[in-house]
C-alpha cells in the first residue's frame, strides 16, 4: 500500500499515545512520549502508521524530510471569541492610562462595545473580517478550535455569530465547536430580568433550532451574571442540548467554579481568582479547569496558580481566549510559551495541556490531541531545533516550518 504522506527522519515525534481514554491529570501531565529517529505515514486524512525511521515504509506518493525538527500534533484551542466585527486598539491606550476592564465597560466599551459593531455588519462582512483570524490560528498551528457567540447579543446577531463560526469550517477544513455565549453582558437598552427572559425563551430554542451551538457558555462574574441566575441559563441550555462551560472566576471568587462544578459543565475557564475552596470542590470531578494565560497577561491580571491545581491533581487546560478586548493573539505557541514562563509549567505539561487536555474540553479525545493511529493527521513540522523545550523556550519565534491539516498541507499566499 502506497501511503499519501510520509514524513520520515524525524528527530522528535512528539505526543505519541497508542490510545487517549481520558484526559492527563496531576503528575501525569509530566509524561509526554516523544518518539526519536521516527516516521509518521499519512492516508485518507488520517494518521496510519508511525515507527523508528528503520522500519518506514517504502511507498509514499509525498515524502517529507523531517531531519532535525520535530513533528507535533496541532494544537487545540478550547476557548476562543474569533467571529468578532472590530478589534478594541482605542481601549488598550485607556488601559495603559489606567483606566480599569469594570471602568471601560461601565464607559460604554468592553462587549458592549464589540456588540455594537457586530450588530452593524452583515453576516458576509462578519465572515469576511473573521476568516483572516482563522487563516492566522491555522498558520501558528492550530487545529481545532472552539467559538463562542456573545458579541450579538439580540436573536438575530448570536445566530449570526454562530452561522459564521460553521461558515469558518466549512472553509477553512479546521475542526471547529461552536459555544452560544449570549449571556455575556446585558444589553445597555435592556433590563437584566428582560434581557435573561430574552435568553431563555427565545436565543435558545432559536439556536437549538438551526444547530448550531454545541455548548452553553456564561460570563459568571460580579457585575454580569450571578450564580444563581448563570445555573439557570446553562440548565436550559441543557434541555436543548448544549453542554455547559462556564467562564469563571476571571475577575473576582465569583461563584463559577461552583456553578460548573453544580451543572458538570465541561470545562471553568479562566481562574485568574481561584482559592483553595474551588480547587478542592474540582477534585474527583470531570470539569477541566482551563487557563488563559494571554488574558492574565494582557489585562494585568494574576495567574491561575496551576502549581497548585497540579499538585492537588487537578488536570488543567491552556487556551487562547482570542478576542478583541483582552486577548488579542490566537497563537497557540505564544499560550504554550506563556503557560510556562508566567504559570511554571514544565515543557511538557504544557504541551498536554494544549493538545491532549484541551481536546478532552471539546470531546475530541477520538480524534485530535496526539499521535495516535486513525487520528486526524493535523500535524506540524518546526524548523530545526536542539530539544523540545527549546520550542517554548523561543518566546516569539517562529518554530513553525510546515502545518498539515486533515493530511494536507496548508499554504496561504
Amino acid at each position: 500500500m502506497a501511503f499519501d504522506l510520509l514524513i520520515e527522519n524525524i528527530k522528535g515525534l512528539v505526543q505519541v499515545r497508542d490510545s487517549t481514554p481520558t484526559f492527563l491529570s496531576g503528575a501525569s501531565m509530566s509524561d509526554l512520549p516523544i518518539l526519536s529517529n521516527a516516521y509518521l505515514a499519512v492516508k485518507d486524512g488520517l494518521i496510519a502508521d508511525y515507527g523508528v525511521q528503520q522500519d518506514a515504509p517504502a511507498e509514499a506518493i509525498e515524502r517529507v524530510d523531517a531531519s532535525g525538527k520535530f513533528v507535533l500534533p496541532s494544537f487545540v484551542d478550547s476557548h476562543t471569541h474569533l467571529v468578532f466585527a472590530a478589534t478594541r486598539e482605542e481601549e488598550f491606550v485607556l488601559k495603559i492610562k489606567g483606566a480599569s476592564y469594570e471602568e471601560i465597560a461601565a464607559a460604554g466599551g468592553g462587549i458592549l462595545n464589540s456588540a455594537k459593531k457586530l450588530q452593524a455588519v452583515s453576516e458576509q462582512e462578519l465572515f469576511d473580517r473573521s476568516m483572516p483570524r482563522a487563516i492566522e490560528i491555522i498558520q501558528t498551528g492550530t487545529g481545532a478550535v472552539e467559538i463562542k457567540s456573545g458579541y450579538g447579543l439580540t436573536v438575530k446577531d448570536e445566530i449570526k455569530m454562530l452561522r459564521v463560526a460553521k461558515k469558518i469550517r466549512l472553509e477553512t477544513g479546521l475542526t471547529v465547536k461552536t459555544t452560544f455565549l449570549g449571556a455575556h453582558a446585558v444589553p445597555r437598552e435592556m433590563t437584566k430580568p428582560n434581557y435573561l427572559k430574552l435568553v431563555l425563551e427565545e436565543m435558545i430554542p432559536a439556536i437549538a433550532e438551526e444547530k448550531l451551538a454545541d455548548y452553553i457558555d456564561v460570563f459568571c462574574e460580579q457585575g454580569f451574571f450571578s450564580p444563581d441566575e448563570s445555573i439557570s441559563i446553562v440548565e436550559q441550555g441543557k434541555k436543548f442540548g448544549m453542554k455547559p462551560r462556564i467562564h469563571a472566576n476571571q475577575l473576582s471568587r465569583s461563584g463559577g467554579v461552583q456553578v460548573g462544578v453544580a451543572t458538570k459543565a465541561l470545562s471553568v475557564d479562566h481562574l485568574e481568582n481561584i482559592g483553595d475552596e474551588e480547587i478542592e470542590l474540582l477534585k474527583n470531578t470531570q470539569v477541566m479547569p482551563t487557563a488563559l494565560p494571554f488574558a492574565a497577561f494582557f489585562l494585568g491580571l494574576p495567574f491561575p496558580p496551576i502549581r497548585k491545581m497540579l499538585n492537588a491533581g487537578l488536570p488543567i487546560a491552556v487556551a487562547s481566549d482570542y478576542n478583541p478586548g483582552s486577548s488579542p493573539s490566537g497563537s497557540m505557541p505564544l499560550m504554550f510559551s506563556l503557560a510556562c514562563i508566567k504559570m511554571k509549567m514544565t515543557p511538557e505539561e504544557a504541551f498536554n495541556a494544549v493538545t491532549v487536555n484541551t481536546a478532552g474540553c471539546l470531546e475530541l479525545l477520538g480524534s485530535h490531541g496526539s499521535i495516535t493511529k486513525g487520528k486526524k493527521a493535523n500535524l506540524i513540522i518546526t524548523k530545526p531545533a536542539p530539544s523540545f523545550a527549546y520550542l517554548p523556550y523561543r518566546l516569539g519565534y517562529n518554530w513553525i516550518d510546515e502545518i498539515f491539516l486533515n493530511g494536507k498541507r496548508i499554504s496561504y499566499t
